[in-house]
């Protein structure tokens, strides 16, 4: 359902006050030929009514004729951005970037953060945006569950359709999404609502099966027969079941890279507003699939590159798979019981 202008720039002044915008900070807003004209448009507008300065960069696509998919996260590490230093610096030089364009797993992206600047991704249809506007509630559910798997040294995930599944933890950063930069070097997603963490390197055991329901993204496909993931090592050694198990593996091995099947990042939802079912009354092309990697007591893990978090695995294949009536366990203590997340107030 479309939204108004009105409420959708009311969104982004809520937004943009949680980022602590000033007057006269200067805020960068990153485009190219898919991002939503809507949304520029009450950025920008929310920009200029606090008083600051609103500088729009807008580039050319890339990966287009390697990438398999439309979608700007089936493809990653190489942007526009790549080799044009001008971008680069002007985005470093500014107090704020809006990226509406998406620059994730970029080594662009990295250098921007280390010198101090804040990165907001908003690339969600509109509708999406003002329904999961941030809010300071989101950061504190964020933070508390935070400091849960920061203590943590093992995560154990398990569920009824056969997942066992260990994950030794500690040698990598936390990711902490609530959907707003607040502080320099800060990078964030507007909409989300989830934690996650990477595995220590070679560790990640045992077996994952993906249930009837369960999603894969970019595909952004809702699995419908069972598909068994076997992982060694930190590794996937192999994907078993039907057509759809041939489909993943297929597609994986068509980046000619053994690095996209190690073990990315691995988490769970936190966002009462996100919603399972919501990516299926969307086309592909129309959004990225933030409600399904957000929504609460989901179990979240990634195959592909750990850059981001200061590893040294670049691989432009990147698999998010969200997981329903899963049980995930940090030291043995349950923080999400069959799919239903522990604790929350809502």
């Amino acid at each position: 359902m479309p939204v108004s202008d009105f409420e959708l720039l009311g969104a982004w002044r809520q937004v943009l006050k949680l980022c602590g915008l000033q007057r006269g900070q200067s805020v960068a807003l990153l485009t190219s030929s898919s991002t939503n004209e809507q949304t520029l448009r009450c950025a920008i507008l929310a920009v200029q009514e606090r008083g600051a300065i609103a500088n729009r960069l807008d580039l050319q696509p890339s990966n287009g004729s390697i990438s398999l998919s439309r979608d700007p996260l089936a493809f990653v590490g190489t942007t526009p951005l790549t080799e044009n230093r001008a971008a680069v610096e002007m985005l470093k030089a500014s107090d704020l970037v809006l990226d509406l364009m998406t620059l994730l797993f970029s080594a662009e992206q990295h250098e921007i953060l280390k010198a101090g600047g804040r990165i907001l991704l908003a690339v969600e249809p509109p509708d999406i945006l003002v329904r999961m506007t941030p809010t300071l509630q989101d950061r504190e559910k964020v933070l508390a569950a935070s400091a849960v798997l920061r203590a943590a040294r093992t995560m154990t995930v398990s569920s009824e359709a056969g997942t066992d599944a260990t994950f030794a933890l500690g040698d990598y950063p936390i990711l902490e999404e609530y959907g707003f930069v607040d502080k320099p070097g800060r990078w964030d997603h507007w909409p989300s609502g989830f934690l996650a963490t990477w595995a220590n390197e070679g560790t990640a055991e045992g077996r994952i099966v993906l249930a009837p329901g369960d999603i894969l993204l970019p595909q952004k496909s809702y699995v419908t027969a069972a598909i068994t993931c076997h992982l060694e090592k930190g590794y996937v050694k192999a994907i078993e079941g039907g057509f759809e198990a041939d489909h993943l593996r297929d597609y994986m091995e068509s980046f000619n890279d053994p690095e996209v099947f190690a073990v990315s990042h691995i988490g769970w939802g936190l966002q009462q507003r996100a919603h399972w079912s919501v990516m299926g009354f969307y086309d592909r092309e129309a959004s990225i699939g933030m409600d399904p990697r957000a929504c609460a007591g989901n179990f979240l893990w990634s195959t592909g590159p750990n850059n981001e978090a200061g590893g040294k695995r670049e691989t432009a294949c990147h698999i998010d798979i969200p997981m329903r009536n899963c049980t995930v366990m940090l030291d043995g203590k349950a923080v999400v019981q069959n799919g239903k997340l522990l604790g929350d107030k809502a």
